[in-house]
């Protein structure tokens, strides 16, 4: 017999190291033809934080997109970016990129008010020119600014850091662990067959606040591959050690989720501006992976009336709690 039941999983995450200095660094240039360079020690490892420092970068100096180009990871010419990881990058490297292109763009600004023949605060960079606010037909060319730049003999160049302002715990517990949170809430379908204790996750809905979404579609993305990681982390995935030996060190044996095994995965992006990060942005990560797991749980419960304390729920675990329930 297939039963069904959905469950609820919630979390809160901080975002950066707990307690501890976490500083990034990014160095910034404009070049003559409006081109941009981002020298940044945050490491890509398919997250999506090069196109994230490039947009950051991007909107700052008002620039589109195609302009901009990060150089990552190379610790022969970029500035230290911390480790990648505690859903930090965004946070912490996006705001160093943030306060590199803020330097870079002084003089662009300053040069622009002087071609333009207006206050420098009347400036507005947008879509490779400045222009004058209130009178936007009014405007120049990023390449003619830098021209100008370099009559002048300046350059538009720019470096920037970012420390999250926190305070370790104390032995009581008391301190200030991080400078921000995120937060989510997902909602678990699943499918128990009663049985062989074979739990199917048919649907799950993830709510994420993420500050100010910077990519909406990397954010799905990462969301999506939490999933992925979490129903495996709940009903499949578990090491077999022996002897300090791991037995299943294979994926005959150590069984990962596949494309097969994805439910309908439905992303709400909940957007809730933080003070201190980069356009108000902040981390989403490994909070996707957090509340899958006790979501899956709690939806098995509902299910069955089992509660399973111990993962993965496999398909043995879940027909013995079964079982033991209906006292055979």
């Amino acid at each position: 017999m297939i039963k069904k039941g959905t469950g609820v999983g919630c979390m809160w995450y901080g975002i950066g190291n707990t307690g501890l200095p976490n500083p990034a660094a990014a160095f910034v240039e404009v070049h003559a033809d409006g081109s941009v360079t981002v020298l940044a020690g945050v490491a890509d490892i398919g997250q999506g934080s090069d196109t994230v420092m490039a947009q950051i970068t991007a909107e700052t100096l008002g620039v589109t997109f195609d302009k901009v180009v990060v150089r990552s990871a190379d610790s022969g010419v970029t500035p230290e970016g911390g480790a990648t990881s505690a859903s930090r990058q965004t946070y912490i490297s996006g705001n160093a990129c943030h306060f590199a292109a803020l330097e870079a763009r002084d003089n662009i600004i300053k040069v622009a008010a002087e071609l333009l023949n207006c206050s420098e605060k009347d400036i507005i960079l947008k879509d490779n020119k400045a222009s004058v606010k209130g009178d936007e037909e009014k405007s120049i060319a990023y390449t003619d600014i830098m021209m100008g730049l370099k009559a002048r003999g300046l350059l538009a160049l720019g470096k920037g850091q970012y420390n999250p302002s926190t305070i370790a715990l104390d032995g009581d517990m008391q301190g200030t662990p991080y400078e921000t949170y995120a937060y989510a809430t997902q909602i678990a379908e699943v499918e128990v067959n009663t049985e062989t204790g074979e739990v199917k996750v048919v649907n799950i809905v993830c709510a994420h606040d993420v500050g100010q979404a910077i990519n909406k579609r990397n954010i799905e993305g990462q969301i999506e591959g939490g999933v992925a990681m979490g129903i495996g982390f709940a009903l499949t995935e578990k090491v077999d050690i022996k002897d300090g030996i791991v037995k299943n060190a294979d994926l005959n044996n150590y069984i990962i989720q596949t494309t097969q095994d994805m439910p309908e995965i439905h992303s709400i992006v909940v957007e809730d501006p933080s003070s201190t990060g980069p356009y108000g942005a902040k981390g989403v990560g490994e909070p996707a992976l957090v509340p899958v797991a006790p979501a899956i749980l709690n939806a098995i419960y509902d299910a069955v009336g089992v509660r399973i304390t111990h993962l993965p729920a496999t398909a043995d675990v879940v027909l013995k709690a079964i079982k033991e329930k209906e006292g055979k």
